[in-house]
């Protein structure tokens, strides 16, 4: 074998290894854009886990900030957002987040839908129709004089975060924002997942939205489920499994 022969043999090498290795890192496809919507009792802040992930993997992530203070008002603050992303988009929604991105995602860049301990109600359903707070929570919730609701701080981390370090639960359970009570009574009219794919997230620890109900939803939508031992604050807890199955439907 000559010198040049040899030379080739091993260019040809390390050209099969760089590709192999191309192949086998995570990259994002072509849904870039991630746009994360969190549910009740928290804000956006509660992604930070989660957008950490996917901001070092490659995606442009957005956090809505929605007000909670009525179903139109929240998923105008999402489509907000959404109006600002270059190209499709992976829509994210937390527990109540998710009755926000099945409404607001029918806008046309939506790509994919991905439910995180999340509602997934039909056309003609109310959110707190498809799935009425669980009775161990329901004593809990604290209604306030202009129609909003608490959870109990003192049942905050049993309610919503069983599985969060004391500290983080005692500090969520006191910086709550609180829902409009009336946000739980609107009916969807235009439900995004009939024509888009879904992915569901089910924490079976949860214990604001049983499990059952949330399984029964994910089946109906016709949803990819992965199931994830952990409380309703599964997004918190198990930021990195979370990430991959946004990034799973980004790929998809």
């Amino acid at each position: 074998m000559t010198t040049i022969q040899r030379l080739l043999g091993a260019l040809a090498a390390l050209m099969i290894a760089a590709s192999a290795t191309a192949h086998s890192a995570p990259s994002p496809a072509a849904a870039l854009n991630v746009v994360l919507v969190h549910g009740v009792l928290v804000d956006g802040s509660s992604w930070r886990g989660v957008y950490d992930v996917l901001a070092r993997d490659g995606y442009r992530v957005s956090i809505v900030q929605e007000p909670l203070t009525g179903f139109d008002e929240d998923v105008a603050a999402t489509k907000r957002v959404l109006d600002q992303q270059d190209g499709p988009v992976i829509l994210v929604g937390h527990s109540y987040g998710g009755s926000i991105i099945t409404a607001a995602g029918i806008d046309p860049k939506v790509k994919a839908l991905v439910y995180v301990a999340a509602l997934q109600p039909d056309v003609g359903e109310a959110s707190g129709e498809v799935a009425p707070p669980m009775p161990s929570v329901r004593g809990d919730l604290k209604p306030t004089k202009d129609g909003f609701v608490f959870l109990d701080p003192a049942k905050f981390a049993t309610d919503f975060g069983a599985d969060l370090p004391k500290g983080l639960a005692e500090f969520m359970a006191h910086s709550q924002m609180p829902v409009s009570g009336a946000a739980f009574h609107a009916k969807l009219t235009a439900v995004a997942w009939h024509d888009r794919p879904s992915y569901a997230i089910i924490a079976a620890q949860d214990r604001a939205l049983n499990p059952e109900i949330a399984w029964r939803m994910a089946k109906r939508a016709g949803s990819k489920v992965t199931e994830i031992e952990a409380s309703h604050a599964v997004h918190i807890s198990h930021p990195r499994a979370v990430a991959q199955v946004i990034e799973t439907a980004a790929r998809d």
